[in-house]
């Protein structure tokens, strides 16, 4: 009596401890956890990107309304965001609100043109963008001339508005960005939180919705916001929102079963303490070892409804009238202590994945199941009574006992079905394999292309090949952002590219800074030069007063710097584009439709210079998970095998349990393959689960039992709450939930009847 109620004080204690664990452990849901330990420079800088590069911060924003109204919803949304602290900029093409940016460039001009040369202020120089401006007041240009030939006879704003604007940009209609046809209004708002605070994403998210709300004329109007903020918050509401509502349902189902073959609540409630069990230790272990449990991890968890269960009902429906729980434990324990064996070697090569995603999952499991067994075996007995015993469940063994029966005429059946579904595998047309990142992502196709739509609409960063230059501090980077622009200029004239973009295009280095200031002339010079220029041109000289002051106060005044640009549309692009990389800086240039890579690579080779395909890169990403997820599922198929074999020893008991687990995993992935398009990484890890699961059956099948009928009721009943368990999972539009549970559903499945059919005791 005291060493039970030592293993229950003990489980409880445990129990308390790992809720606190769970309760202190955040829950994360981008790509980060999916990084290799030892990541290559442009596998970081990618991963850097979707945490917390400006595009996870950029929220696109458009508002469907009547024409007449646009205009007025938007100003009053943007004013309104401009007032909350968790915006960092809210751009709608408000000329009014851009009365910050506007100074900042006109004061600055002459350290921002790149047309500021020592030539640029000589007599030829000078006299030749007189004439030009001379010629432009006959166009319609005319009224925009006249306002800065005063202080901007060169032209740098104008310079510095082609430059800026040179990409893609928004329409405008009554001061207001807006799409193509007119009809809806258009914003970009960047929050302060990063990418992968998904906390402080969901706050912007509800704030940018309030303020919609807020606004009198809404009503009638809808708004649209899509974005990078906007797919992480629905990513980790859909991943938890579809563990938490399928997980209650395969729990109601497996309940329901369970209570139907026991007919009693108790026995019921007892039969899901290891479930629970096993998956809170689950994730107080991931937690305590890694700080923090990967919301694909969480959803994991689910499946442990499908297979912790079954130690309980191996338990249960094995312990026959007059028995007791206790002897029935002493008679399936080796069972059920190799079965849990060959599970954990299956999923521990896991732990040794340069994934830490990967090294999660393998946790996880191997805890919870060692968990639920050990609950299983040493508190549940305790909790039952000395004189327990479970209805007869024959019903539930006559399919199987029939299988049984006929099964050597049903092994040719099998065998037909393996060669089928060889030769099916081997004549597969399509590629096997998802080749994209994307395919992991719980994201709808149709917000997807909303969401391409939309940056069309507004010009917003999406670049997918761009060139990186690493530094070790900014103003190293903003040289080398320099120095490739020069390099890639004369491409873009010979059609290799379309265009590029730059950080240094919006602020350039402090030494460029220093070049251009320097080559401002001296008052007295550049009156000089002035004077002499106007000579046969019709323009009066003492208008030209305020191009002298503002040449002087260039020449006197401070360089622009990072941080004067903070809140602003110009330093929203210095952020996108010069980035923190590891321990030093980065500079990112986009590149708009680059048709010759390799005349690229010959133009811009550079130290530190890396041309980075973001797809590319992303899918050769998933090519590694994919690679070392078959690599470890293999390690650990062979250390079942060895484990098999060192256990049973004799050849023909080794094939008898190794052989349906084989036909089942041959089947099932040739069903899926027919089935789907390709198969996914989590595919994979539903082939290591029925070979968890299934080995379970075929170890049963295998071995002698008093008692067949409640054995093979055991295994009938497990296996149907498996399948219903993982078969819920299969409704999940996660694409993880979704695979590993149509996996393990038709796995356990065949795995019960192969082991049925295969087996060589009657």
């Amino acid at each position: 009596m005291k060493v039970r109620m030592l293993a229950v004080a003990l489980w409880l204690l445990g129990l308390a401890i790992a809720g606190v664990i769970v309760a202190r452990t955040p829950v994360a849901t981008d790509m980060s956890a999916f990084l290799p330990r030892a990541p290559t420079p442009a596998q970081q800088m990618l991963v850097d990107q979707l945490r917390e590069g400006v595009v996870s911060r950029l929220m696109l924003v458009a508002i469907d309304a009547a024409p007449d109204r646009l205009a007025g919803i938007s100003r009053a949304m943007a004013a309104d965001l401009r007032a909350d602290a968790r915006f960092a900029v809210v751009a709608n093409g408000d000329v009014a609100a851009l009365a910050r940016e506007r100074d900042l460039v006109w004061r600055n001009r002459y350290l921002l043109s790149p047309a500021v040369t020592q030539d640029r202020f000589g007599v030829a120089a000078l006299h030749a963008a007189l004439l030009s401006d001379l010629a432009m007041l006959g166009t319609d240009m005319a009224p925009l001339i006249k306002q800065l030939l005063p202080a901007d006879p060169t032209g740098e704003s104008l310079v510095l508005l082609q430059d800026f604007q040179g990409g893609a940009h928004p329409d405008s209609r009554d001061g207001v960005w807006v799409s193509h046809d007119g009809g809806r209004a258009l914003m970009m708002v960047s929050t302060r939180a990063a990418g992968f605070d998904i906390d402080g994403q969901e706050q912007a998210l509800a704030a940018v919705r309030a303020a919609f709300a807020a606004v009198p004329e809404h009503a009638g109007a809808r708004l649209v916001v899509s974005g990078p903020p906007v797919f992480a918050v629905a990513s980790r509401a859909r991943i938890k929102g579809d563990a938490e509502r399928l997980s209650m349902i395969a729990t109601a189902l497996v309940a329901a079963v369970l209570l139907l073959a026991y007919r009693s609540p108790h026995v019921l409630l007892l039969s899901l303490l290891p479930v629970a069990s096993g998956a809170l230790a689950g994730i107080a272990a991931v937690g305590g070892t890694f700080g923090f449990v990967h919301g694909i991890t969480l959803g994991f968890g689910v499946t442990l409804i499908g297979e912790a269960v079954d130690y309980a009902i191996y338990l249960f429906t094995q312990t026959p009238p007059g028995g007791s729980p206790r002897a029935a434990l002493r008679q399936i324990w080796p069972t059920l202590r190799l079965g849990m064996l060959t599970s954990v070697c299956g999923f521990s090569a896991m732990l040794f994945s340069h994934f830490v995603g990967f090294a999660q999952l393998g946790l996880f499991t191997i805890v919870g199941l060692v968990t639920a067994l050990a609950v299983t075996r040493f508190v549940l007995p305790a909790l039952l009574p000395m004189a327990f015993a479970t209805r007869s469940s024959t019903a539930f063994a006559r399919p199987v006992q029939a299988l049984i029966r006929a099964r050597r005429g049903l092994r040719w059946g099998v065998l037909a079905a393996c060669v089928i579904a060889g030769v099916a595998l081997l004549r597969h047309g399509a590629p096997y394999w998802q080749d994209e990142l994307t395919s992991m992502s719980p994201i709808a196709t149709a917000d997807l292309a909303q969401d391409r739509a939309l940056r069309a609409e507004l010009g917003a960063p999406d670049a997918r090949v761009l060139l990186v230059a690493a530094a070790d501090d900014p103003q190293a980077a903003l040289a080398a952002s320099e120095h490739l622009a020069q390099r890639l200029r004369p491409l873009v004239a010979q059609g290799v590219l379309d265009g590029f973009d730059a950080p240094s295009r919006y602020l350039p280095s402090l030494a460029t800074q220093t070049e251009r200031r320097e080559a401002l002339p001296e008052p007295a010079v550049l009156r000089q030069n002035l004077a002499i220029a106007l000579n046969g041109v019709n323009l009066r000289r003492d208008v030209f007063a305020p191009f002298l002051a503002d040449v002087e106060a260039a020449r006197a005044g401070r360089l622009i710097e990072k941080a004067d640009l903070e809140g602003t549309g110009i330093g929203l692009q210095v952020e996108s584009l010069l980035v923190r990389h590891g321990a030093g800086w980065a500079a990112l240039l986009p590149l708009r439709n680059l048709r010759d890579a390799p005349a690229l690579a010959a133009a811009v080779a550079m130290p530190g210079v890396v041309l980075l395909d973001l797809k590319r890169e992303s899918d050769n990403l998933l090519a590694s998970y994919r690679g070392e997820a078959v690599t470890l599922s293999a390690v650990g198929s062979l250390v079942i095998l060895l484990l098999l074999s060192a256990h049973l020893r004799h050849p023909r008991r080794i094939a008898a349990v190794v052989l349906p687990l084989a036909a089942a995993v041959l089947c099932t992935a040739a069903l899926l393959a027919g089935g789907q398009a390709r198969l996914s990484i989590f595919n994979l890890f539903g082939l290591l689960l029925v070979v968890a699961v299934g080995s379970n059956y075929c170890l049963f099948f295998e071995r002698p039992h008093s008692d067949p009928p409640r054995m093979v009721a055991s295994l009938t009943l497990a296996d149907i709450c498996t399948v219903i368990g993982f078969g819920i999972l299969g409704f999940s539009q996660v694409p993880v939930l979704h695979d590993i549970g149509t996996t393990v559903a038709i796995g356990a499945c065949l795995s019960l009847v192969f082991g049925a059919v295969l087996s060589t005791r009657a």
